[in-house]
């Protein structure tokens, strides 16, 4: 019976429509990270939502002149 519980919430954080995926973050330039970015980043959008955030260092927002 556990294992029914297991399997269906890591379903349903896969399954989630607003989680884009690690490879979709990895490809966009940030890093999934769980609970919380670090210094220095922003969130992006989430690998599976609502735990793993995808994280996006702040100085590659800056544009060069």
């Amino acid at each position: 019976m556990e294992i029914l519980g297991f399997l269906f919430i890591f379903g349903s954080l896969i399954a989630h429509g607003d989680a884009h995926g690690p490879e979709s973050c990895n490809h966009e330039g940030g890093l999934c990270r769980v609970g919380n970015c670090i210094s220095g980043e922003y969130l992006a959008s989430y690998c599976f939502e609502p735990i793993i955030l995808c994280c996006k260092s702040l100085s590659s927002t800056t544009t060069k002149s």
